[in-house]
């Protein structure tokens, strides 16, 4: 957004309060997602939004992780909350959509915006998204139940270093998560203990339950390799292995762990 004279800078997810060190004198707002949907570090949203407010700054969330069904961002501290609702909402992956929402402080800025802008839903698009909403909670629940149980099995195989679940006891930001969330999506990643890349490309050609799509949210489940070293700034992305990220969708559990276990055998056949 420089183009606009916005300018960024970037922090550690995991700064919580510390964060005000980094303020300058024309910041304005703080933007977070909780967790950040590739390395699934948990921000301490409330102490980061006690920063901002602190100094006049808004916080503004990416809520699209849990929806507002498992975290009620605005109740901690969040002036604006967003949603791709293209993923949960709509849970079918047929929708372009999104949503956001905000404080009754906040809100006159962001309708006036609207009527300047001449944003406008279409009906199509608002009546698959009402279609999603209808069953969000259910689903929502078999992503929370799939995914955790997906992850506490990836957590046994020999081939995964690390699962990044908030979700886990193990996980660092699980105390967070078990303080502000009241449950998980379908969303998770795993870090493989190292391995060439052909095995790793082997492994995704192998498995065809988990499809390689980027929106996930729907009801189908997805795998995509990814590497965050290029563009993180404000840490270090060094996880020691073949970073891997996965969307448990509603598909029978037994039937992934078997699509995961080709997999498995791809990638230790190479």
């Amino acid at each position: 957004m420089a183009r606009y004279g916005v300018e960024t800078s970037y922090f550690d997810p995991l700064i919580g309060r510390g964060i005000e060190r980094l303020f300058k004198q024309n910041t304005r707002a703080v933007l977070v997602e909780a967790p950040g949907s590739q390395s699934f570090e948990m921000p301490d949203i409330p102490a980061i939004a006690a920063a901002a407010h602190a100094r006049g700054a808004l916080v503004i969330d990416d809520n699209t992780w849990a929806t507002p069904l498992y975290h009620r961002s605005l109740e901690q501290g969040v002036d604006i909350s967003l949603q791709a609702a293209t993923k949960y909402v709509g849970g079918h992956s047929d929708i372009m959509f999104g949503t956001i929402s905000a404080n009754a402080t906040t809100w006159p800025t962001i309708a006036e915006n609207i009527r300047l802008l001449g944003v406008c839903a279409g009906p199509d698009d608002v009546f698959l998204a009402l279609r999603g909403l209808r069953t969000l909670a259910v689903r929502l629940a078999q992503h929370h139940a799939s995914g955790l149980e997906m992850a506490r099995w990836l957590q046994g195989r020999p081939e995964v270093a690390r699962v990044l679940h908030p979700g886990l006891e193990s996980d660092p930001g699980h105390a967070i998560w078990k303080r502000d969330f009241t449950g998980a999506c379908g969303l998770f990643s795993v870090v493989l203990k190292p391995r060439p890349q052909g095995a790793v490309d082997l492994m995704l050609n192998t498995v065809k339950l988990f499809g390689m799509g980027f929106s996930w949210g729907g009801f189908e489940s997805l795998i995509i390799p990814f590497d965050c070293a290029s563009y993180r700034t404000a840490t270090t992305w060094n996880p020691g292995g073949p970073a891997l990220r996965l969307h448990i969708g509603l598909e029978t559990v037994d039937d992934l762990k078997a699509d995961l276990d080709r997999g498995f055998a791809a990638l230790n056949a190479h």
